[in-house]
């Protein structure tokens, strides 16, 4: 059983390229040194809408492959051997995001679904759902998604500094740690979500949901049934309810 991340970026910033290319190797050891004092196994690099490799000399801790891709309808993670070296935000489909990762050997996974993105909605063969570290996506909305959709759920940090890594990560069940074989692992559903439940981690995910609501990116799925809910005529009446995770 092997602890991986499967969310983390090596910087702390976006919007600068130049500056950003130039931080990255530094940010990828910072990601490294601080996964192995959480206690992880690897770690693997999701940038926004580029992949590079970061040469570890003399380092045994894995950095693995990958992308955050910026769909037409939000963020989706391709994590494998071969992920695109660069995308272009808001050109690739959902599902021409993951027939392309599939092309490469790789998992596509819905990433944060219920902030800021309609991915979940879209109809593509995705192989898991992200339970995300910053907990803007109540759990147990993930879990029925998940659900619904048949797919295993894994967990990242989507960490941007360091001190983030590793509170959330995937528990992957395999003999050997490579990319291809947490490739293989997702697929065939051997893998769960550890998040830390910590105070000061429920502190800051409190923070986030705040953050991310005046933003105005939080969606909520219907999980009403039929049949229930308010009356007609009354909706205007009976204050919204609030949802907690």
């Amino acid at each position: 059983m092997f602890a991986v991340d499967l969310h983390a970026h090596t910087r702390f910033f976006h919007g600068h390229p130049n500056l950003g290319r130039a931080f990255d190797p530094l940010g990828a050891r910072m990601l490294a040194g601080m996964a192995r004092y959480r206690g992880l196994d690897a770690v693997v690099t999701t940038n926004h809408d580029y992949y590079r490799d970061f040469d570890l000399s003399n380092d045994s801790f894995a950095l693995l492959p990958g992308i955050e891709v910026t769909t037409t309808r939000g963020h989706a993670l391709v994590v494998g051997p071969d992920p695109p070296s660069e995308t272009v935000p808001g050109e690739l489909t959902p599902a021409e995001t993951v027939e392309l990762a599939h092309e490469r050997g790789c998992a596509a996974i819905i990433a944060h679904p219920y902030r800021n993105s309609t991915v979940r909605e879209a109809d593509a063969d995705f192989d898991a759902v992200e339970v995300n570290g910053k907990g803007t996506d109540p759990t147990r909305w993930v879990e029925q998604l998940a659900r619904n959709r048949n797919l295993p759920l894994v967990g990242g940090s989507d960490a941007h500094y360091p001190v983030e890594v590793g509170r959330a990560y995937t528990e992957v069940e395999a003999d050997e740690l490579t990319p291809e074989s947490v490739v293989e692992a997702i697929r065939d559903g051997r893998v769960a979500p550890s998040v830390d439940r910590s105070p000061g981690q429920r502190l800051l995910r409190r923070a986030y949901k705040q953050i991310h609501s005046q933003k105005g990116w939080l969606s909520r799925p219907d999980l009403e049934p039929p049949g229930l809910g308010t009356p007609p005529g009354e909706e205007e009446s009976v204050p919204p309810r609030r949802e907690t995770e």
